[in-house]
């Protein structure tokens, strides 16, 4: 049987503190340590959105452009023209859509957000709304996302196909074999990213990965070889 906490623990000794999420584009060892402000707080939940369907790196650009136009507070985003706040997050992708995304989490409350409150708003689902809780309000709730996906069905945790691997199904695993502690959640989930576009990638880097023995596909892969 596959150990969740082994496996994290193979990771950071692999890729070290990943320092989640990145603030103004930095990343901070002690992020998932201390109480974010409600400036951070916002600036999570705008970047959860952006990242839908893109790259971080994009995302980052359009926090940076958000930035200096001097928009990246609710009030802000609510007195914009919605089609300059799409063209501003351009480089995020669906930017129209986005930029309807944005305007509706800046008329919500965020003081204190529930994950039901945060599935209301138009353009949250669940993996967002769980980047939300986690990585701003410091709640224990796992992220899936398609990089764990990937991960957990390769290193075989769950004997399904990829395809039909539920996001409640991976996230109970998570909460059932792990302490419900928002700092290991915060740090396993980055370590899982970092694992997934450092070596298990959609065609993934087998040969020097630090997780080849507890990974089913990389043994299966390597007990065929061996049979030819």
């Amino acid at each position: 049987m596959h150990n969740l906490q082994q496996i994290k623990n193979i990771m950071r000794e692999a890729y070290g503190p990943q320092g989640w999420w990145p603030i103004d584009g930095k990343y901070d060892p002690g992020f998932k340590d201390r109480k974010k402000s409600p400036n951070e707080q916002f600036e999570i939940a705008v970047g959860a959105i952006l990242t839908q369907n893109t790259a971080w790196t994009n995302v980052e650009k359009s926090l940076r452009a958000l930035k200096d136009a001097k928009i990246l507070s609710p009030s802000a985003i609510l007195n914009v023209n919605t089609e300059h706040l799409a063209a501003i997050i351009r480089s995020s992708g669906y930017h129209n859509q986005k930029a309807r995304k944005l305007k509706e989490l800046a008329k919500s409350d965020l003081t204190s957000p529930t994950r039901e409150h945060l599935l209301e708003i138009w353009g949250i689902g669940p993996e967002t709304a769980d980047s939300i809780l986690l990585y701003a309000y410091n709640h224990p709730t796992f992220v899936i996302d398609t990089y764990t996906k990937r991960i957990i069905s390769r290193l075989g945790i769950i004997k399904k196909q990829q395809k039909d691997i539920t996001y409640d199904e991976l996230q109970e695993l998570f909460h059932n074999q792990l302490p419900g502690d928002h700092r290991l959640f915060n740090e396993y989930h980055a370590l899982l990213v970092q694992h997934a576009k450092q070596r298990c990638r959609t065609t993934p880097r087998c040969t020097d990965c630090p997780l080849k023995k507890q990974c089913d596909r990389a043994l299966n892969q390597s007990t065929s070889q061996h049979t030819k």
